[in-house]
């Protein structure tokens, strides 16, 4: 096995994982792209008065909330790049709430940190005894691992909380603040050029002021950790070596890597950052365990890998869609989903357009009829029901997969059964 830190020697032209198909976004490309969406926001605040769909407190909240959604996306890439499907990153969240919870109001939160990732880290071990050493179908144990993970914490809530003051049978005594920061000065200007509501530039200081203003150091580690995700997996000779597990794991058995470890390391690391996403979530978010938590995070992070084609970078765009529409539950939520009416309008109408010019009539066809029904919904009503805010997040979800479902490429052995020497 070579030790070069990148897949492209020419002797192991079976280890190269294939690129994805369909055209690639370059970076000033996509740069273009996601600074074309925001100025069309802006057109969008101006029209509709809805101002807190880009304001610092917007922004802030909605980053908060794409944590814990983009460690658990990060949970599943390293599995999957194994080829080890981890539909279980909802239980392994779960374990990482109430361990958390359990560990932070009794030691400290950075304790409960690090225990927070422990438990979620015994959910990926479970998970990768069953599917690695026995063969289970990935999606079952998968299952399997929400469900016990979920009874698992109801059984011991009561024992573990019940007692301690502000505990309950459903819920942990509160856990002492990780503390945050906000840089002096940039976040008072950014916050000031946001309230004057220019075109454009204010919707910007309301996107770069969330990122400076009351951040959890959680926060910081939890960003720090995409990129360097992306170095240990596509930089480095252990990264080459997992990731060809989930391609050709045949192949890199025939030159001498040992598949078994790589997959067990990749799937425990996906319980832990799972976990670490948990305990965000009963540290950060909330300064307790809660039941029900979660509330499908783990399976919106799996839908935020996928949309990023199993890339670091497109996951992250994906965690901070997802939950920068879940914080419109939390501030201003009836008007600001009304205001997105128009904005999805408006941006379905435009990839008609792109459609139609690349002779996709049918397609165009189709997302214009959706565009002028999404842009009647919002000319004939003035607020959208609560029950409509509440699944804006799972909506988004199923809307974004839909349309980027042509241009995804999984690793091509995840999911598969594995078994040592089937190659021989």
């Amino acid at each position: 096995m070579t030790t070069s830190t990148t897949a492209t020697d020419v002797n192991q032209p079976s280890l190269q994982p294939a690129s994805p198909t369909g055209r690639k976004l370059s970076l000033p490309v996509l740069l273009l792209v996601i600074a074309g969406v925001l100025a069309l926001t802006s057109v969008v605040r101006i029209i509709t008065g809805a101002d807190g769909i880009t304001n610092v407190s917007q922004m802030s909240t909605a980053l908060e909330l794409a944590v814990p959604i983009g460690l658990a996306g990060l949970g599943g890439l390293w599995a999957e790049r194994a080829g080890v499907v981890n539909i279980g990153l909802e239980g392994m969240m779960i374990l990482g709430t109430w361990f958390g919870a359990w560990a932070g109001f009794q030691w400290g939160p950075w304790t409960g940190v690090l225990v927070g990732i422990a438990g979620g880290a015994i959910g990926g071990l479970l998970h990768a005894f069953v599917t690695i050493t026995f063969n289970v179908n990935h999606i079952v144990s998968g299952v399997a691992i929400n469900i016990l993970a979920l009874g698992a914490t109801r059984y011991l809530a009561p024992l573990a909380f019940v007692g301690h003051q502000g505990g309950s049978a459903k819920q942990s005594p509160p856990v002492e603040s990780l503390g945050d920061f906000t840089v002096p000065g940039l976040s008072d200007a950014l916050r000031d050029l946001n309230a004057k509501g220019w075109f454009f530039v204010s919707d910007i200081a309301g996107l770069l002021g969330g990122l400076v203003t009351n951040v959890s150091w959680l926060t910081l580690l939890a960003v720090a950790l995409i990129p360097a995700t992306w170095w240990i997996l596509w930089r480095t000779a252990f990264g080459l070596r997992l990731r060809s597990c989930g391609e050709n794991p045949v192949a890199a058995e025939s030159l001498g890597v040992n598949v078994y470890k790589y997959k067990y390391l990749a799937v425990i690391i996906s319980g832990g950052l799972a976990g670490l996403g948990g305990a965000f979530l009963s540290i950060v978010a909330n300064p307790f365990y809660l039941e029900g938590q979660t509330g499908g995070r783990g399976f919106i992070g799996l839908a935020a890998m996928i949309f990023g084609n199993w890339m670091p970078g497109g996951l992250a765009l994906g965690a901070g869609l997802f939950g920068y529409t879940d914080s419109l539950n939390l501030r201003g939520g009836s008007e600001n989903v009304h205001a997105l009416l128009l904005l999805g309008a408006l941006l379905l109408l435009i990839g008609a357009i792109w459609m139609a010019v690349r002779k996709k009539y049918v397609g165009a066809a189709i997302t214009a009829v959706v565009g002028a029904l999404v842009l009647t919904w919002y000319a004939v009503t003035n607020e959208v029901p609560n029950q409509v805010v509440a699944a804006t997040p799972y909506v988004i979800t199923l809307i974004v997969l839909a349309l980027s479902a042509q241009r995804l490429r999984m690793p091509k052995a995840d999911g598969l059964p594995y078994r040592k020497g089937q190659g021989k």
